[in-house]
């Protein structure tokens, strides 16, 4: 198992020089210009190139990266463009929204999720099956942001059980978690659909297998067989694409915490993107793009402790 994980975090270094090095080219790329957008289409273009100088952006191409990597090794996201706060202080305000509002919809999704697919997968073809796959076909094909306007319209605007907008007075753990309700349910119900769906796919799977049969055949009971067999080996493959899920459910957040109007990574990135404040956005990208990899990362490593297939050699 050392072994095992030293070669997957060994393997997760250049995935994620890779990575960055794609942040990099592709915010470089991105339309306009950042000297024009702090300083307006009207400015000289002596002033421009002074700006331009000041930050680093009449460097060779190949001299900005290296500047760039040096940065985050030294863990220097830089300052704002525009009012020259650093991207730090910044991110250390939204990250833990994203992170409780990705970390709860997931909580959600599996503890919804992982329950309606063993109990459609031990009914299948019956009218339980037929209305969980119904509803799990719903649930995937209607976007976070849509069912976050429905949530809003429903139980904020007609029944006015919940806030409209914010993310809750800061220390006030009750009001957090209001707060917090329907945006996990815009994110959390669309998740269990994909679990949902995963979970009975497996089990179903599991259900065929040869070791099941033979434990019916001598005379298990069917509780034994289902949850002990069947179930912890149907748990494999859904545990390898949590990840994925989670990586999903990191990005659709940013939709929902424009409809919510909460603060986060989503919201902070499309608002640098709107004033153009390219620091700011290549540190969101770099934030996201490293929490895909690390998350990855450790669901590999779950995986490797809970399949016994995984060779550690």
């Amino acid at each position: 198992m050392i072994k095992y994980s030293i070669r997957r975090i060994l393997l997760t270094i250049p995935l994620l020089l890779v990575v960055l090095s794609m942040v990099f080219v592709f915010v470089r790329l991105a339309p306009g210009d950042p000297a024009m957008a702090m300083l307006g289409q009207y400015a000289t273009q002596e002033g421009l190139d002074a700006l331009r100088k000041q930050m680093g952006l009449d460097a060779p191409m190949w001299l900005q990266y290296l500047r760039f990597l040096g940065d985050l090794l030294r863990g220097d996201l830089g300052v704002s463009m525009l009012n020259g706060v650093p991207v730090v202080d910044q991110l250390r305000v939204v990250l833990p929204y994203t992170l409780e509002l990705t970390v709860s919809a997931m909580v959600l999704g599996v503890l919804l999720g992982v329950p309606m697919g063993v109990y459609t997968a031990l009914r299948r073809n019956r009218s339980a099956d037929y209305s969980g796959r119904v509803v799990s076909l719903v649930g995937i094909s209607i976007p976070s942001f849509f069912l976050g306007i429905l949530l809003l319209y429903v139980f904020s605007v007609r029944m006015d059980l919940f806030p409209v907008l914010g993310a809750g007075r800061d220390g006030d753990l009750g009001d957090r978690l209001y707060h917090l309700v329907l945006p996990t349910l815009s994110l959390g119900l669309i998740m269990t659909s994909y679990i949902m769906r995963m979970t009975r796919s497996s089990m179903l799977n599991v259900l065929n297998e040869d070791f099941v049969r033979t434990a019916k055949s001598k005379g298990l009971q069917e509780r034994i067989v289902v949850y002990k067999h069947a179930f912890m080996n149907a748990l494999i493959p859904v545990v390898s694409v949590l990840g994925i899920y989670f990586i999903i459910n990191l990005g659709s957040s940013i939709m929902t915490e424009i409809v919510f109007s909460r603060p986060g990574l989503g919201k902070l990135m499309v608002l640098a993107m709107k004033q153009r404040d390219y620091v700011v956005l290549q540190s969101v990208m770099v934030i996201y793009a490293t929490l895909a990899i690390f998350i990855n990362l450790f669901v590999d490593l779950i995986y490797g402790l809970i399949d016994p297939r995984i060779k550690y050699g």
